[in-house]
């Protein structure tokens, strides 16, 4: 297959490091992902090497390295800014936690592409002499967009159980084909996943549904038996219809799947919102005069927390994808909300995020976008420095100069004339006091 070389400082780093172990005496080529990527036009977004040369031996010769798995032949070196995983050729030997092998073994560049996951990734790309070593028919696979484990795939999946979950998001995100035996090995063991820490099962729903044909890889952790596993919240919105008069696309499940794929580049933190942000309709589904959810958006938030708490997100991925689940039944009644609570809504530091959602949810079910474009325009309205938060005209400091006493009543009053600037109706501190004055009178000292 032809490929590209990238001229970038990355890759020239890469090469770099190939060609120091090389000098030593050192068999050195790039490996992995990085020579899928390459093979297929992508520029890859970092690099691997593989070598001959024992950890002590690469980190004698570069100065700046750190031993990240020493155990299993891994040295990170450092060059500039930049960082790549230097791995010794070998063989893996036992794996007890179903994640790591008990004990590996220095081998050959042959032996060392046999252990590896699939065979796309286990292609070796010399720099020098610009050939590429293929040792598991890889290459062609490539070629026919097929993702292919090497050798037996049960074997591989009991190896590394978190290769079950990697052939969903490696064939979503790439757009291939999962061989049979390969796609019978992931359905066969999917339940050996739970074994995994759920900080690395994060990490590949995090990369899956942020790829490409986000709705392909929830219909394979469907299909593969994963999602009723990881993610049962999700699978459980399957059948569960819909009213047709706003949702003509069919149940909540297609709705989702649906909506996924309106994403544009999708943040981390949106694309989780996204895959949650009906999962409440599941529990609050109910028939009187039509389908109703009512409340699901504040069940999805309680739902939401919880999954993120077992997934590990970090407290503020957690907080943006609860609020996204919890608010996106809002955007329903902003041309009928007061300005402030528009301007409230407005300068939410996700607001963006939830108004993509707000957008994608909208085309992915009754296909009006009235109240999206709407907010645009408001977004524009109050683009002026201080629009959605002005300077207060009153601070908690004066209240108490004028006698107020401290508690809630001053968050109270700040809160009101906050929320009198919003509306524009008082623009000076004049203003501001005469509303305080009218509506919390003090009498003898005491606000009344």
């Amino acid at each position: 297959m032809p490929l590209r070389i990238p001229r970038t400082p990355l890759y020239r780093g890469a090469v770099s490091i190939v060609r120091t172990l090389r000098g030593a005496g050192h068999e050195a080529y790039l490996v992995g992902g990085c020579v899928r990527d390459l093979l297929r036009g992508v520029p890859p977004k970092d690099y691997d090497v593989a070598t001959s040369a024992t950890p002590d031996q690469v980190q004698r010769l570069f100065p700046k390295t750190v031993p990240v798995g020493a155990q299993f032949g891994v040295i990170l070196v450092l060059l500039g800014e930049a960082q790549y995983e230097v791995a010794t050729f070998r063989t893996d030997e036992g794996y007890a936690d179903g994640r790591h092998p008990d004990r590996v073994v220095f081998s050959t560049a042959q032996e060392d592409a046999r252990r590896r996951d699939f065979t796309i990734n286990g292609l070796f790309w010399d720099p020098v002499k610009r050939t590429v070593l293929d040792f598991v028919e890889g290459q062609a696979d490539l070629t026919r967009r097929c993702l292919r484990a090497i050798g037996d795939p049960a074997r591989r999946f009991e190896e590394d159980k978190l290769r079950i979950l990697r052939a969903v998001r490696f064939a979503a995100t790439l757009g291939f084909e999962i061989e049979p035996q390969t796609w019978a090995a992931v359905r066969a063991h999917a339940r050996a996943i739970e074994v995994v820490s759920h900080e690395r099962i994060r990490d590949e729903l995090v990369k899956l549904f942020t790829g490409l044909s986000r709705s392909r890889g929830l219909d394979l952790l469907d299909e593969s038996g994963l999602l009723a596993i990881l993610l049962p919240e999700v699978a459980a919105t399957k059948g569960v219809q819909q009213p047709p008069e706003f949702h003509p696309e069919g149940d909540v499940y297609v709705h989702t799947r649906m909506l996924l794929d309106l994403l544009k580049a999708p943040t981390p933190t949106l694309a989780i919102a996204a895959l949650l942000h009906d999962v409440g309709k599941p529990p609050t589904f109910q028939i009187r005069e039509r389908i109703r959810f009512d409340g699901h958006d504040r069940v999805g938030a309680q739902m939401a927390q919880a999954i993120c708490l077992r997934l590990r997100f970090s407290n503020e991925q957690t907080e943006q994808i609860v609020s996204a689940v919890g608010n996106h039944m809002r955007f329903k009644d902003v041309q009928r909300m007061r300005v402030s609570t528009l301007k409230r809504m407005l300068r939410q530091p996700n607001f963006s995020e939830e108004l993509a959602l707000h957008r994608a949810d909208c085309l992915a079910s009754h296909g009006q976008l009235d109240n999206w474009k709407f907010l645009r325009r408001k977004l524009k309205e109050f683009s002026a420095p201080q629009a959605l938060k002005p300077v207060p005209l009153v601070t908690g400091r004066d209240l108490l100069a004028l006698g107020y006493p401290e508690g809630p009543v001053i968050g109270q009053i700040l809160r009101l004339v906050e929320e009198q600037q919003l509306e524009g109706t008082i623009t000076t501190q004049g203003e501001a006091l005469a509303v305080v004055q009218r509506e919390f009178p003090r009498a003898g000292g005491v606000v009344a």
